[in-house]
């Protein structure tokens, strides 16, 4: 019932988002229902590589609920909550509960398309449009068809908790010895100087608060050797599929196409897109680097460390969305040719894998402009010029375009020369 509270009294920001949720989550659930459809008409006739193919939008989908509840408001760990029983951990429950909501409200809404294409729900425009496509003439088996709705919520919740679970790090366990050696502090001074007692127990003894510290400098991901290295793999992968001859010879259908795509090509592109969404948050902070780079100034100083600190958080959405765009102008060239075209629930999937891609990158974003929030605040205080905030936002972003940009399209060249041969 607070998490009901909670969704209900959110900002109209918080509640788009949750309803982007949602949307992404009616439109999984509906292809894993079309997919159903396809099985219950051609049993063993490649249902479950067909549903092998919903796998992307269940992680697309899931990916973006995440990083929705990472920017979820009211489930932000603030002072004094825990003393009413708000702790991380019931926090950490409200936000998988909060996205369950909104998962299990899209794959309510898909079930309720789903029925009304097949004719089932009558009484609204388009009824049983489409009963030849989704086996109108068998029952629809109620069982399967949950516990494939149930997919989407399921995953995304627990994902979520996952991801927001508390966790003890090294500023509490400093910060707790600290706090000991503060109550040990006045009674070793007493014992030592008797004279000074006065004066040890109204003073408070030095470096009492954590956040009195210099912050230490972020260390650089490690995940960018890695990536590299999977990124030439999988493009080494797609080069031999290519010029051994069979990749004609096997393939992967895709939903609503009777064609097939390469199986090699498909998993050299897997190995692609694995590659520069580990590369990303170091490619990422290496453009901080490169910002800060022959006598910076306070503009490229301000936008270099910026971006270092954001690396890991907006590094990873930067290179599903390499990623994705690479995908996808393979897949235009790949039906530039004699093949025949996509179906709708190819572009259906499509279009769900790439603004899912987008709309976390610009999640991300905001998570990341609600973090240094603080630290803008403190830099209009001092007399910054908003000028120079802004400023500072366009070259980060012009860093990384001029980064991911020429990345993402080389990768997308190389990605598509097997399927042009």
């Amino acid at each position: 019932m607070l998490a009901f509270r909670l969704a209900r009294g959110a900002h109209p920001v918080v509640q788009l988002r949750r309803l982007l949720v949602a949307a992404a989550s009616a439109g999984t659930g509906f292809l894993l229902l079309c997919t159903l459809a396809y099985a219950m008409e051609r049993p063993g006739a490649g249902a479950g590589l067909r549903l092998a193919w919903c796998v992307a939008p269940i992680a697309a989908t899931v990916y973006f609920a995440v990083a929705v509840a990472r920017t979820d408001p009211g489930t932000r760990p603030r002072s004094g909550l825990s003393a009413v029983g708000l702790g991380p951990g019931r926090l950490m429950m409200l936000a998988a509960v909060s996205t369950a909501v909104a998962c299990t409200l899209g794959s309510m809404l898909a079930l309720l398309f789903f029925l009304h294409l097949r004719g089932d729900v009558s009484g609204l425009p388009f009824d049983g449009s489409a009963a030849d496509l989704l086996a109108a003439d068998q029952p629809l088996p109620v069982a399967a068809a949950l516990t494939l709705l149930a997919l989407v919520p399921i995953a995304a919740s627990a994902a979520s908790a996952f991801v927001l679970r508390p966790r003890a790090t090294k500023t509490t366990a400093r910060a707790g010895g600290i706090t000991r050696g503060a109550k040990a502090g006045p009674a070793t001074a007493t014992a030592s100087r008797p004279g000074t007692e006065a004066e040890t127990e109204s003073e408070p003894p030095a470096r009492a608060e954590p956040g009195t510290e210099p912050a230490a400098p972020t260390p650089p991901p490690s995940g960018l050797p890695w990536g590299v290295a999977l990124l030439a793999a999988g493009l080494a992968v797609e080069t031999y599929t290519s010029r051994s001859g069979t990749a004609p010879n096997t393939g992967f259908p895709l939903p609503g196409s009777a064609d097939g795509s390469p199986a090699g090509v498909l998993a050299g592109w897997a190995l692609t897109a694995l590659g520069l969404v580990l590369a990303g948050p170091g490619l990422t902070y290496l453009c901080g680097r490169l910002l800060q780079a022959v006598r910076p100034g306070a503009l490229r100083l301000l936008a270099g460390r910026v971006l270092q600190e954001e690396a890991r958080r907006i590094g990873r959405p930067l290179g599903v969305l390499c990623a994705v765009a690479s995908g996808a102008y393979a897949s235009i060239v790949l039906y530039a040719g004699p093949r025949p075209e996509a179906g709708p629930l190819t572009t259906l999937g499509a279009l769900l894998v790439a603004g899912c891609a987008v709309l976390t990158l610009a999640t991300a974003s905001v998570e990341a402009r609600q973090a240094r929030s603080d630290t803008t605040s403190a830099l209009l205080r001092l007399g910054a010029p908003a000028t120079m905030l802004r400023g500072s936002a366009a070259l980060r972003a012009g860093a990384l375009f001029a980064v991911f940009g020429p990345l993402t399209w080389v990768v997308a060249q190389l990605a598509a020369l097997p399927l042009t041969r």
